[in-house]
C-alpha cells in the first residue's frame, strides 16, 4: 500500500510539474541571444542566465525579484554527445521534471540571456566543476512532495518583499532544488568558489535595501541560491558578447542617417 501510495504521489508531482513547465502565452525577447557570438565567448564553467517564459519562470521571476529564472553551466565539449541536428550539448542544466540533463547552445537563442564568468578559475578547478556538471547528467529529482510544487501555481502570492525570497526555501524538499540553481552552487562549492557568502558589513541606511540585503546573505545552502544570485555576486564577470568579440557604435547606421541619404539621392 505505501509503495502504491507514494508512487500514485511521484505521478501527481510529475503531471504537476509539467504543468508548470507550460509556456505562458505573450513572452517576447528584448533581444533574441546570438548564438554564434555566445559559441565564441563562451567558457567552459560559465554560468548562462536565462529568462524563461513558462509558468514556473514567472513565479520564481516574481519571487526572486530578478529577471533570471533558469540557469545552466556551459561545458564546452566535456559531454561529447550531439543533437541528431549534429549540434554539441554544450549545456547542463536542471530542469523541472527531468532532472538534470544536456542541451544545445541554440535551445535558447530566443530567449534573453547572461554570461556570468568566475573570476580567474585556474585549470584544475575549471575542471572539476565541469567534470562535477557532467558527472550529475541523469540525476533526476522526487516530485513527491505536492507543497513544494504548489506555491508556483500562484506566481504572485500577496506576501510583502522581503518574505519572497523565503517562500522558494519552504519545504526545500526535491522540488526546491530541481527548480533553483543549486547544482550549479554546489559546483561551486567544491571548488569552495564564493557565490555570494556570508560578510559581516554595515547597511545602507534605506531599510528596504537593508532587508532584501539581510534575506540575500542569510541564505547560504546550495539548494537555496537562485539564478540572480550568480548576477548579484561580486565574484562573477558579466560578460557580454557584443561587447567581448568587438563593437564600434561609429559603425552603426541609424534610420534618420539612412532618411537624410534617401532625400539627398532624389534632391
Amino acid at each position: 500500500m505505501t509503495e502504491y501510495a507514494e508512487t500514485l504521489m511521484d505521478r501527481i508531482g510529475r503531471k504537476l510539474a509539467a504543468s508548470l513547465e507550460t509556456p505562458s502565452p505573450g513572452f517576447v525577447p528584448y533581444t533574441h541571444a546570438n548564438v554564434a557570438a555566445l559559441r565564441k565567448v563562451l567558457e567552459p564553467g560559465d554560468v548562462l542566465l536565462i529568462e524563461g517564459h513558462n509558468r514556473i519562470s514567472v513565479a520564481i521571476k516574481y519571487l526572486t525579484m530578478s529577471t533570471w529564472s533558469h540557469a545552466a553551466m556551459y561545458v564546452g565539449n566535456a559531454v561529447g554527445q550531439v543533437t541528431p541536428e549534429g549540434e554539441r550539448l554544450c549545456l547542463v542544466e536542471v530542469n523541472l521534471g527531468d532532472g538534470c540533463i544536456a542541451a544545445p547552445l541554440s535551445k535558447y537563442e530566443c530567449f534573453n540571456t547572461r554570461i556570468c564568468r568566475a573570476n580567474d578559475l585556474t585549470d584544475e578547478d575549471r575542471a572539476k566543476v565541469v567534470d562535477f556538471m557532467v558527472s550529475s547528467i541523469g540525476k533526476r529529482y522526487d516530485m513527491k512532495n505536492i507543497t513544494d510544487l504548489l506555491r508556483y501555481f500562484l506566481p504572485t502570492p500577496p506576501v510583502p518583499v522581503r518574505w519572497r525570497r523565503r517562500l522558494l526555501a519552504f519545504g526545500s524538499g526535491d522540488p526546491t532544488r530541481a527548480i533553483c540553481s543549486s547544482l550549479i552552487a554546489q559546483a561551486f562549492g567544491r571548488i569552495r568558489y564564493p557565490i555570494l557568502p556570508r560578510i559581516t558589513r554595515e547597511f545602507r541606511a534605506d531599510q528596504m535595501a537593508r532587508t532584501q540585503r539581510r534575506e540575500i546573505l542569510e541564505i547560504r545552502h546550495h539548494s537555496l541560491y537562485v539564478p540572480r544570485d550568480f548576477d548579484l555576486s561580486p565574484y562573477f564577470h558579466i560578460v557580454k558578447p557584443t561587447l567581448a568579440t568587438g563593437f564600434d557604435y561609429r559603425g552603426l547606421t541609424w534610420s534618420d542617417q539612412t532618411r537624410g541619404e534617401k532625400t539627398r539621392a532624389a534632391g
